[in-house]
């Protein structure tokens, strides 16, 4: 598969990638454990179809230490006990916010209520930049096509 474009190779493409990373700075600089964010990362881009995405998230967090056990459950996650209260927190959160069109009233109360018990106010922030973040990042390379595979950690730092 070959990309639409070459997002690398466009001023307009690399200026509003770089921007994008530059927002992704506060959030990966904050208390939200480098894990989870990692599972939430991979776990919206399985949910989006991005191959790319899923690609990086699962090497990056294999590289910050998570197992493969984890790693090949997170899109079971409901199923899995692998996985702590609060991670199970940011996965729902992270799963209501990506699927924020396919139930009315986008994340429910309960969600933010079990998230809320776990992380506070600036991790909530944070995760929810985070969601947002990664969803856009979806959205981006799902519509370029980029292709997925060849990702090495630590690539885009």
């Amino acid at each position: 598969m070959e990309p639409r474009i070459n997002a690398f190779g466009s001023p307009l493409a690399t200026g509003f990638v770089k921007r994008l990373g530059a927002a992704g700075k506060i959030l990966t600089d904050s208390s939200v454990p480098v894990l989870t964010q990692e599972l939430v990362k991979l776990r919206a881009s399985q949910i989006n179809g991005c191959g790319f995405c899923t690609d990086m998230h699962a090497k990056d967090a294999a590289a910050a230490g998570e197992s493969q056990l984890r790693l090949n459950l997170v899109a079971a996650w409901r199923d899995a006990t692998v996985f702590t209260e609060a991670e199970r927190a940011a996965l729902e959160l992270a799963e209501q916010g990506t699927r924020i069109t396919d139930a009315a009233g986008g994340v429910t109360d309960e969600a933010w209520a079990h998230a809320a018990e776990h992380y506070d106010e600036e991790q909530l922030a944070a995760l929810v930049g985070l969601i947002a973040l990664i969803n856009a990042y979806n959205r981006l390379n799902v519509m370029l096509r980029m292709p997925a595979g060849d990702y090495r950690p630590g690539q885009f730092d």
